[in-house]
């Protein structure tokens, strides 16, 4: 390809080697206020550039709306040059890329399958619709509302056993009023433990499970870590092949708060599950229920901790959701908008693409920013306040084909289309169940400031940039 298609899309390409001596480095691109970007210099008509070293630096994680910004409204299709990777940042643009699943076709191969499996992530056309309705069918409907007396049954016995933890790392108690740590405490562990009941494993197993769990998304991206996630998944799998015989001959079932029988569970679901009338293997399954786990383990911890981190910051609106049981699901998806624990979703893309003027050779590595995508003026209005009671956000029923309509439109949080997020429901579910019993057990609940990360001021509270929040200290009345 011609080195004018190589360059085209990239805004620093004009002072490209000159800068490169010039500009800071990444390790040293200033510190600004939250909102304010870096001036990169400007092109000879004005238009300003982009440094993508700014892509490695501590001030982009810090501080990464206005650099988004930068890119939506001068390089919608940006071609980074040093890591060799094109962004999509605009919110129409990212949704007609995941709807577009022959030209954007799947996620990079071997991205996942390593620690994961043989899972759906990483195919596309029939053998992605027929692998997802294997479990997509458990996860939605009927079949989702059978999990909420687990869901509120572990939650309940998650909060009754902070009465017995002493660990100073966790929790704190002292003069009437308990100090957690809402991680450590519940979030981290609950989404978990939710999954690992419903899909049906022994109770005995589920302290195993969340060790593999963790470990197998620690190895996920090919790190020092991933030895001991392919370790984790094939424990998990040599477990699974015993239980699927177990289950094969006789079916286990979920119950309701009063021990009722109200379905099976979907492991059992998944061992009758035929496809051109074979049963599905063990190492099936057990892709299935790592793909399950995955999905919804990590979205929905990071959606219970920012929900409340961005709940507690701003009280008008906790009062609203205490004084309307109603609005959880408001809060919940503009959480999402706002602070997406999921930043977006790699595509390859299958043939040449021409978008807004550049050429993405086929092949390419695409990033779809659901970051950027979520804060895109030209959909939500003033994107980066936090508002529960916007009118431009659709928090209805999670659709895969999206909401575009009466001037509301659905995040991007969990992307659209055919490969929307396999975890979408469950999350959702799991972080608004597990957010109302905390908020029937949290009295006058707030954040314990001394005891919280701080921004580079050493006053302000550290922002949640695209990490989100890691540790959140919650103190309540216990009297």
């Amino acid at each position: 390809m011609a080195e004018a298609d190589l360059t085209a899309g990239c805004p620093f390409r004009e002072t490209l080697t000159t800068a490169a001596a010039q500009s800071p480095s990444a390790d040293v691109v200033p510190t600004l206020p939250i909102g304010e970007a870096w001036d990169m210099g400007t092109a000879a008509d004005g238009t300003p550039l982009f440094d993508p070293r700014v892509f490695d630096s501590a001030e982009f994680f810090r501080n990464p709306y206005p650099y988004y910004r930068i890119l939506r409204d001068h390089y919608p299709v940006y071609f980074d040059q040093l890591h060799n990777t094109y962004y999509v940042t605009r919110f129409d643009d990212v949704t007609a890329c995941y709807f577009d699943d022959e030209g954007f076709n799947t996620i990079p191969k071997g991205s996942s399958s390593g620690v994961l499996g043989n899972t759906q992530l990483e195919l596309s056309g029939v053998e992605h619709r027929r692998r997802r309705n294997l479990y997509g069918q458990h996860l939605v409907g009927q079949n989702l509302k059978k999990r909420v007396p687990s869901i509120n049954r572990l939650a309940r016995s998650m909060i009754d056993a902070w009465d017995d933890i002493e660990d100073p790392n966790t929790i704190i108690d002292a003069n009437g009023s308990r100090t957690v740590e809402l991680g450590r405490a519940f979030a981290n562990e609950f989404p978990i433990r939710v999954v690992c009941e419903v899909l049906g494993f022994p109770a005995e197993a589920q302290d195993r499970f969340y060790y593999w769990y963790n470990s197998m998304m620690s190895g996920l991206g090919g790190s020092a870590a991933q030895k001991q996630g392919l370790q984790a998944r094939q424990d998990l799998e040599d477990y699974v092949s015993s239980l699927v015989a177990e289950r094969r001959r006789t079916p286990t079932f979920l119950h309701d708060e009063d021990g009722n029988q109200i379905g099976k569970d979907i492991i059992t679901k998944l061992c009758e599950t035929r496809i051109d009338g074979d049963l599905l293997s063990a190492e099936e399954v057990t892709s299935n229920i790592a793909l399950i786990v995955a999905a919804g383990g990590e979205t929905t911890r990071g959606a219970i901790m920012n929900l409340w981190y961005l709940l507690l910051t701003h009280p008008d609106q906790l009062a609203d959701v205490r004084a309307d049981d109603a609005l959880w699901d408001a809060a919940f998806h503009e959480t999402l908008r706002h602070s997406s624990p999921i930043g977006g979703q790699p595509r390859h893309n299958s043939h040449d693409i021409e978008m807004h003027g550049v050429t993405i050779p086929a092949g390419s590595l695409i990033q779809m920013v659901d970051f950027s995508a979520n804060h895109d003026e030209r959909v939500f209005a003033d994107p980066e306040t936090f508002n529960i009671h916007r009118p431009d956000l659709y928090s209805g029923k999670l659709l895969r084909s999206g909401y575009r309509k009466d001037g509301r439109s659905s995040h991007m949080a969990f992307g659209v289309g055919p490969h929307l997020c396999p975890g979408a429901w469950i999350s959702h579910q799991e972080a608004v169940e597990g957010s109302r019993i905390l908020m029937q057990r949290l009295r006058n609940p707030r954040i314990a400031m001394e005891r919280m990360a701080r921004d580079i001021d050493g006053e302000t509270l550290r922002p949640m940039g695209t990490s989100g929040v890691r540790e959140l200290w919650i103190t309540y009345d216990r009297t």
